[in-house]
């Protein structure tokens, strides 16, 4: 018989404890000086300087104006490149690509189009070897290269292609990430494209800044559930919206708190809580302004929101969330979940027909994420001659043309560059997911991209992996940014030790990780292990683990 699980209470919270942290100054929330002891220095900086008076006040415009090591050379505006500009999507990659910036944006549900894709191509062609893009785990564009001096023009071209970087970085919510089959899929159970659109609308105010939630205490990150895959990877956001019924009225279940840090990973927990349709948007303002509020903002490593719904427990973080409702709506208690739990997850590589008949959509494999300017601009091409002009972005840096007839598969499967975009990657490649690690991130202790493609391809011609999907994931610091805790096998970088106890490069490698209804976050397994040193040591780990066997 399984013993009972034991219940903590929930924990005492002081009624001054509900008293909330920040206040409006001059049109912004900013901290009260009654908590302003004991700061990180990025609440610090934000206190110095409102970095979205970049935005609001065109402060951009005179900050490119001035000389890059004018900039430099005082504080002030040495945070702002280095911190402030982030509230902009802008990230100065200092330590390893010094006075070049790459740039983030806001891609609601992972849909782009061919039109959004030659301007970014346009972008980064201007940059030569310094300038390239990445495709991200939230379904986003990122591209490197850019220069301070170009970025207002930068701005202004975005505009008229519909693109938006604004509040992509820092204490900001990070991309809405949806179901990538939106609207196509003939097994779906809601269309998450116009929830995400909305939520990103009240996100940025539509492009025009929503400066109420741009002081949170950290970063936030949201989806919307679409799939009884999980292809949204609900488990590792701060608030998840999972399709459920309630007394025949559709809607969401709530999951709050998941997320990933250097200390720290949780998956998100229920909130037994339930909205409607129509109350995406006001739930989600409710949780973040909850956020905001009672967030602690001290030590930067405890501060994302499941700290705060600990520090509370459930129930006092669900009573605080219901009071900021609008219109004092109460918060219904949790209903019946949609998403089939023993459900297998698909691939989307291929050839697939969509909901629409004889339309298909067809799943390019993009080796890590990492795409050039002349590709981009095939891409685009191959879009608007096979489609109907639109991408997108899966969360394991993918890609997905959707609206081709089937008339035209045939032509399209001989392009050239679905030579290198397969539709048909071999199995470990097709799993495979790589942050952009130490090449040109300053927090990158080890190299990523080439090294996982480097090790990917060796196993590939070693081992037999058919007897089931293993997921790999490398990232290259304590940021597990490319999410190593939820891969079958992840590779989180380190420094090691080589034979003559000399340090290298090297990897934790991380085991177990779980997606779908049956989530799970791995765990370490090999500390340490020398980048030169990896293959072996994964081999055994395939034979295993996973029933592969060794190429004769």
């Amino acid at each position: 018989m399984k013993a009972k699980a034991v219940i903590a209470d929930p924990p005492v919270v002081a009624e001054d404890r509900l008293v909330p942290r920040v206040e409006q100054r001059d049109g912004f929330w900013v901290l009260k000086e009654e908590y302003r002891q004991s700061l990180n220095p990025a609440e610090k900086i934000k206190i110095a300087k409102e970095p979205m008076k970049f935005f609001t006040h065109n402060g951009i415009e005179e900050l490119a104006k001035i000389p890059f090591a004018d900039l430099d050379s005082e504080k002030s505006t040495k945070d702002d490149i280095d911190v402030r500009l982030k509230w902009l999507g802008l990230f100065h990659r200092r330590k390893r690509h010094y006075g070049r910036f790459m740039m983030r944006f806001k891609l609601p549900n992972g849909i782009t189009n061919s039109t959004q894709t030659r301007f970014l191509a346009e972008q980064i062609s201007k940059y030569g070897e310094d300038g390239c893009a990445d495709l991200t785990t939230r379904q986003n564009w990122q591209i490197r290269g850019i220069v301070l001096e170009d970025v207002p023009a930068l701005l202004k071209g975005m505009e008229s292609v519909g693109l938006s970087s604004l509040q992509s970085g820092m204490d900001n919510v990070r991309n809405p990430v949806g179901n990538p089959l939106a609207g196509i899929d003939p097994h779906e159970i809601v269309d998450t494209t116009p929830f995400c659109r909305a939520l990103n609308d009240y996100i940025i105010n539509s492009g025009k800044g929503n400066v109420d939630i741009t002081n949170l205490p950290r970063k936030w990150n949201v989806c919307v559930v679409g799939t009884h895959d999980l292809f949204e990877h609900p488990h590792i956001n701060d608030l998840a919206y999972m399709p459920a019924m309630n007394d025949g009225v559709f809607g969401f279940n709530i999951l709050v708190g998941g997320f990933f840090s250097p200390k720290r990973c949780a998956e998100a927990i229920p909130m037994d809580a339930f909205v409607p349709a129509d109350d995406v948007v006001p739930l989600c303002k409710a949780i973040l302004e909850t956020y905001r509020d009672l967030g602690t903002r001290g030590n930067r490593q405890k501060t994302r929101m499941m700290w705060l719904i600990d520090e509370l427990g459930v129930e006092e973080f669900r009573a605080e969330v219901e009071k900021r409702m609008e219109n004092g709506r109460a918060i219904q208690r949790a209903g019946a979940d949609l998403v089939d739990p023993a459900w297998k997850r698909r691939t989307f590589f291929g050839v697939n027909p969509q909901k629409q008949p004889g339309l298909n959509y067809i799943g390019l494999h993009v080796p890590v994420g990492r795409l050039q300017a002349p590709e981009m601009f095939e891409l685009a091409r191959i879009a608007d001659e096979y489609g109907n002009g639109e991408l997108r972005i899966t969360v394991e840096q993918n890609l997905i043309l959707p609206n081709v007839p089937t008339a035209k598969v045939e032509k399209l499967m001989q392009e050239p560059l679905l030579q290198k975009y397969s539709p048909n990657p071999a199995p470990l490649l097709a799993n495979l997911v790589a942050c952009t690690g130490s090449q040109f991130c300053g927090q990158g202790i080890a190299e990523t991209k080439a090294r996982a493609l480097e090790l990917t391809h060796a196993l590939e011609a070693s081992m037999d992996t058919t007897a089931r999907p293993v997921r790999l994931h490398f990232t290259g610091c304590p940021n597990t940014c490319a999410q190593v805790q939820v891969a079958d096998i992840g590779f989180l970088g380190t420094m090691a030790r080589d034979a003559n106890r000399k340090p290298v490069e090297g990897f934790d490698i991380y085991l177990g990780g779980r997606i779908g209804s049956d989530s799970h976050l791995g765990e370490l397994v090999r500390p340490g292990i020398p980048a030169t040193e990896l293959l072996p040591v994964v081999q055994e780990l395939l034979i295993e683990h996973f029933g592969a066997k060794r190429k004769v």
